[in-house]
C-alpha cells in the first residue's frame, strides 16, 4: 500500500476513535449528571442500602398506591405488596390495554367485576380496590409477598411477584414515611409555573384523605401534621408524594422536619437540610 495512503487510513481510525470517544463520553455525562450536563429527570428511593430507581410517572403512580395504604391506615407490607404487584403487572404504568380486557396498574378486568374500564384507570380507584381483596386476605402480613399478591391477582405465574419485593419493600417504607429523612426523591428540571392551589391539594386529599391545610401568599400552601412519630411518618408521604408529583403539580419547593427539597438544579442535591418544621409541611407552587 502506498505510504500516504497508509496515512490517510491511519488519520481515519484516529478520527473514527476520537468521535467513539467523544460520543461515549456524552452518553455518560447524561446518564451519571456529571460536568454540564443536568442530571435526567427521575426518581429515587434510597433504603438501607438499596437504590430504587423509577420515571416520573412510575413514581406518581407509587405514590399515589402509598398515599391510598396511609389513608386506610395498612401497615407498609400492604403497600409493599401492592407495588411488587403493580410492579409485575404493569411496571407501574398505567396502562390502556392487556391480556384479555385487563387495564391500568394491577390489570385488572371489568369482566371479573374489578368496575369499568373508566374506574379501573383511575389509580387511585385501582389501588383502593386492590387493597379492598387484600384485606380479605388472613394472614397477608405475614405471607411472602408474592403468595399475598396472587390470592388478590390469581395470576397463572404465582411467583412472579417475588422478584419485586425487595424493590417494593423499600419504596413503601419511604413512600409511607417509615423511613424518614427524604429517602425519596426527584430530579425536576424545571415547574414549569401555573401551579394550582386547589389542583395540588384537590390531588392530596384525594390519596391521603382530609387534611389540615392552610392557604399561604399566592398559590402556596402548609400541611398540617401531629407533631409525633405518627405525625411525621405522615408528614413524609404528604412530602414525598407532593416531590413525586412536583412536575405535574408545578412544585417549586417543599420543605418538612429539617430538610428541603427544590425543583430545578437544586433537586438534583435530593433533601437538604433546611429549618423546616416537623409538624408542618411548607409547599411552594410555581
Amino acid at each position: 500500500m502506498p505510504t500516504s495512503e497508509s496515512g490517510r487510513v491511519r488519520r481515519a481510525l484516529v478520527t473514527l476513535l476520537a468521535v467513539i470517544a467523544v460520543v461515549a463520553g456524552v452518553g455518560i455525562a447524561i446518564n451519571r449528571g456529571v460536568g454540564p450536563l443536568p442530571n435526567p429527570e427521575g426518581c429515587s428511593a434510597h433504603v438501607a442500602g438499596r437504590v430504587v430507581d423509577l420515571s416520573t410517572e412510575q413514581a406518581e403512580n407509587a405514590s399515589v398506591i402509598a398515599a391510598i395504604g396511609v389513608r386506610r391506615g395498612l401497615p407498609a407490607r400492604a403497600v409493599s405488596i401492592a407495588l411488587a404487584t403493580a410492579y409485575q403487572e404493569s411496571k407501574l404504568v398505567n396502562l390502556d390495554h392487556g391480556d384479555r380486557d385487563s387495564l391500568g396498574l394491577f390489570q385488572q378486568r371489568p369482566s371479573q367485576g374489578w368496575g369499568t374500564a373508566r374506574q379501573i384507570k383511575d389509580p387511585y380507584y385501582a389501588a383502593n380496590r386492590f387493597y379492598d381483596e387484600l384485606v380479605k386476605v388472613h394472614g397477608y402480613q405475614t405471607m411472602r409477598i408474592t403468595e399475598a399478591a396472587q390470592r388478590v391477582q390469581r395470576s397463572g405465574y404465582p411467583e412472579a411477584y417475588e422478584p419485586h419485593a425487595a424493590d417494593a419493600r423499600a419504596l413503601a417504607s419511604a413512600l409511607t414515611g417509615y423511613s424518614r429523612g427524604g429517602r425519596f426523591s426527584c430530579v425536576v428540571h424545571a415547574s414549569g409555573g401555573g401551579g394550582s392551589y386547589r389542583t395540588a391539594t384537590g390531588m392530596l386529599e384525594k390519596g391521603f384523605g382530609p387534611l389540615e391545610v392552610a392557604k399561604r401568599a399566592r398559590q402556596d400552601f402548609t400541611v398540617t401534621v401531629d407533631d409525633d412519630a405518627a405525625g411525621r411518618r405522615r408528614g413524609w408521604a404528604v412530602a414525598q408524594f407532593l416531590t413525586a408529583h412536583a412536575a405535574t403539580l408545578r412544585v417549586t419547593e417543599v420543605a418538612f422536619d429539617g430538610k428541603r427539597w427544590r425543583v430545578g438544579k437544586d433537586s438534583e442535591q435530593g433533601w437538604t437540610r433546611a429549618k423546616a418544621e416537623s409538624g408542618r409541611v411548607s409547599v411552594s407552587l410555581g
